[in-house]
């Protein structure tokens, strides 16, 4: 799949196959998130790759706004370790891998832990250092339902693009 086509058609996915994850896969996943730009090229990123089903069921469980995750093959979990603009450069890595991901048939869908004591429990959990950033969490498998491609709506690009100066229409030429 092309670059453009597969920026095009990617969604977010929350239903995967049960099928494991190739360690090849996971690699390319955590190569394509290694090559990623950062600020001053600090680099300031750490990657848990969890595919220990009781482990992922644990990270389920404390995930309260994506419990699903449970029944992915593989996590990645993204950690910042002093970063100057940490969610830009995680933000970078993440892209990458759903990219990556899309290309190979899986998908993914960004969960968050919002509440303090979540945040503690996901580091005990996998021995994250208290003072890291913990980003969010990457259920990462093969999708169980074929996307729903253009479905999405979006907003036309006569309404968010602009020509030299802002309010200045973009003709898309």
């Amino acid at each position: 799949m092309d670059v453009f086509n597969t920026i095009r058609t990617r969604r977010t996915v929350r239903d995967f196959k049960p099928d494991p994850v190739p360690s090849e896969i996971v690699h390319k996943l955590l190569q394509t998130a290694r090559w990623s730009p950062s600020s001053s090229n600090n680099q300031p990123w750490h990657f848990v790759a969890v595919q220990d089903r009781e482990t992922i069921k644990k990270l389920g469980e404390i995930a309260t706004q994506g419990p699903f995750i449970a029944d992915a093959p593989l996590i990645i979990v993204v950690v910042m370790d002093g970063a100057f603009r940490p969610t830009l450069d995680a933000g970078r890595a993440i892209q990458q891998m759903e990219l990556y991901a899309w290309s190979e048939g899986m998908g993914t869908c960004f969960i968050g832990f919002r509440e303090v004591d979540q945040q503690r429990q996901v580091k005990e959990l996998l021995d994250i250092p208290q003072e890291m950033e913990l980003i969010t969490t990457l259920p990462f498998g093969y999708r169980a339902e074929k996307p729903k491609g253009q479905g999405v709506p979006r907003k036309p690009l006569s309404e968010i693009a602009h020509s030299e100066r802002f309010g200045n229409g973009y003709d898309g030429g």
